[in-house]
């Protein structure tokens, strides 16, 4: 079954190993949970490559905070926009060497149709994706010049806040009301992607800040990577409320396979279950309808069910769901049809 993915973070990965990063993605390091080979073995054909800037001076066991029963992990501080701005473009062009260096195998999608081209010629299609904003300026010069470059997705923040607004902690049990959303500079970044067709991202915003965009947006509320709250209380799933807007406007879900946003409990341990992932679909899919969910890995940037492994445990996940009951036209949709169908609805071809 072909796969479609909503969020990895190899690209944070390549850039701190110790191999050539195209080297490393095209023939396969082993390390991680992604690259080329073992996509393929696993059907993966594409997804959202996130572009984020970490946080190195946190100076925080997160693990170890997210151990407890309850936690509440802190957020580092807003960063500064030209170091930001480095790693921006050094990750951006992890992505363009790949391609590069790919002999036609990879490419950046730009449209509905590149995506689709990909699938039909077994290329890998590349979503070049903005994991919080805290690469471009106020005056968005730097979104013209990533637009340029293919970006075509962007979450406007990580969780900690920036110049455009505010995200929701790491924090269990808890709703995703934390605080305020978006700045004045948050909401003409909204409107400026909605004018280029950039797709906004909702996963990482806290509650207000989702309300922000879904009133200033013409397009799909879509959230790349977050889970159902009823099922597992974290401030990084997504209320009721919350899912029934994106209904509304034909967005769309991609479901976390962080164990912290997967279990009621909260707690991050790879033995996690796969019948825990189902039951977040199985609300996802009453809630916001068949064709609004798909997979939002977050790959080689959390702690994932010890069932899938990494990417080439894929088919493990979609015979659980077909052992659960989904038919083969709900995981056509579930797998990649509803990712290239919001995206077609929200880039147009």
């Amino acid at each position: 079954m072909p796969v479609f993915d909503g969020h990895n973070d190899v690209l944070l990965r390549l850039m701190r190993g110790k191999i050539q990063p195209e080297k490393a993605f095209l023939e396969g390091d082993n390390i991680g949970h992604l690259d080329w080979p073992r996509m393929k073995q696993g059907g993966m054909f594409g997804g959202f490559f996130a572009v984020y800037v970490s946080s190195e001076e946190m100076g925080i066991d997160i693990d170890a905070l997210m151990a407890r029963p309850e936690y509440d992990v802190p957020l580092p501080p807003m960063l500064d926009l030209a170091p930001s701005q480095k790693v921006t473009v050094h990750m951006a062009s992890i992505l363009i060497r790949i391609e590069r260096a790919s002999n036609g195998e990879v490419k950046i999608c730009r449209s509905a149709s590149d995506i689709r081209h990909c699938l039909d010629h077994g290329k890998l299609a590349a979503i070049l994706h903005i994991e919080g904003a805290e690469g471009i300026d106020p005056d968005l010069h730097m979104l013209d010049v990533l637009y340029e470059s293919g970006l075509r997705s962007i979450g406007p923040v990580w969780s900690r806040p920036n110049i455009f607004g505010h995200g929701v902690p790491f924090r269990y049990p808890s709703t995703p009301d934390t605080g305020p959303g978006l700045t004045d500079r948050g909401r003409e970044l909204v409107k400026t992607c909605n004018r280029l067709k950039i797709m906004v991202d909702l996963s990482h915003l806290n509650e207000k800040g989702f309300w922000d965009v879904a009133k200033l947006t013409d397009a799909p509320l879509v959230a790349t990577h977050s889970n159902a709250h009823v099922v597992c209380p974290h401030s990084r799933n997504l209320t009721d409320k919350q899912l029934a807007a994106i209904r509304e406007s034909r967005g769309m879900v991609g479901v976390n396979f962080a164990t912290s946003f997967i279990r009621p409990d909260g707690m991050r341990s790879d033995d996690t279950p796969l019948e825990e992932m189902i039951r977040h679909m199985d609300h996802l899919i009453e809630h916001v309808g068949v064709d609004g969910v798909g997979f939002g890995s977050d790959f080689d940037g959390a702690t994932i069910p010890a069932e899938i492994g990494d990417a080439r445990g894929l088919p493990r996940l979609v015979d659980a769901m077909r052992r659960h009951g989904y038919d083969e036209a709900t995981l056509r949709k579930l797998c990649y049809e509803n990712w290239i169908n919001v995206l077609e609805r929200t880039w147009g071809r």
